[in-house]
């Protein structure tokens, strides 16, 4: 039995390691300093409690980090602490050198990084996202393995270190920019009385982003960590001497969305926080 170690247990991180566990891995996270909510989603899933990190570093085959992009480089340098020597995969929404860094920082304490990316809702019956997979071609099939016959889609890429976060931002950098720019757009025809108009031209295209208004509210509750992901693909963008202003932007917008995290604000609230910013909320 492979064990795995999860960094942390969010909603997406949760869901991935139940996923691990009924493919037949023991799931270890660590309580101590987490959430509430934390805490309760780790036991709805079954994962195993352990008091300390040094704790799962010296049980984990595998330790898997997912956690909010701004966390990803301290997350690795704790695990590195605890001299870690196994397999440690990032799979967080960072950019290629960012993920070169973490790689370098677990790298020195021993252990073998591999690059990961997670696109798609978490893992659910109805639900299939994909964990793509890049690094040293010797230690990915282990890590594909744990989600064998499970809704988690592990996907292998060609090359090396910072293949699977090109992809993950390169998504990214349209995918939560077409929705920021989406909101911006409607709340324009709102302030003039076309929205009806305007989600009437919408419509009429059936892939677009901007006919889901209905979003916009799950968009702004889930910016405080879409944003710092948004500024991670401009550095990527930037890596690669293209255009990162519309990525730049896109994380501007979310930010003013920064007060909403994880509620369920209404469609309304949402529009006005767009003109007002962070410092308006909920209460």
């Amino acid at each position: 039995m492979t064990t795995l170690g999860i960094l942390h247990p969010g909603s997406m991180g949760a869901a991935i390691a139940a996923q691990a566990r009924r493919s037949g891995a023991a799931v270890l996270w660590c309580p101590a300093g987490r959430s509430a909510s934390s805490k309760a989603r780790a036991e709805e899933y079954g994962l195993t409690p352990v008091r300390t990190l040094s704790e799962m570093t010296e049980q984990a085959d595998i330790i898997l980090s997912l956690c909010p992009p701004t966390a990803a480089e301290d997350v690795a340098r704790d695990v590195a602490a605890c001299a870690y020597g196994r397999i440690y995969v990032d799979g967080n929404a960072v950019s290629p050198a960012t993920v070169a860094n973490i790689s370098a920082i677990v790298e020195h304490s021993g252990a073998t990084a591999v690059d990961g990316s997670v696109i798609g809702s978490p893992p659910s019956d109805s639900k299939s996202p994909r964990l793509y997979l890049s690094g040293p071609a010797n230690v990915l099939p282990p890590v594909a393995r744990l989600f064998a016959g499970s809704t988690v889609q592990a996907r292998i890429l060609p090359g090396g270190i910072g293949q699977a976060s090109a992809l993950k931002l390169s998504y990214s950098s349209y995918q939560k920019a077409s929705r920021a720019l989406a909101a911006v757009a409607y709340a324009l025809a709102s302030d003039h009385g076309v929205e009806a108009e305007l989600l009437d031209i919408a419509e009429g295209r059936t892939t677009s982003y901007l006919a889901e208004t209905a979003y916009f509210p799950k968009a702004a509750a889930r910016s405080w960590r879409w944003s710092p992901e948004m500024k991670e693909a401009a550095d990527a963008l930037e890596e690669a001497g293209l255009p990162s202003e519309l990525a730049n932007a896109a994380a501007a917008v979310m930010e003013r969305w920064a007060g909403l995290k994880d509620t369920s604000a209404d469609l309304a609230h949402v529009l006005e926080v767009l003109h007002t910013g962070p410092s308006s909320d909920l209460t």
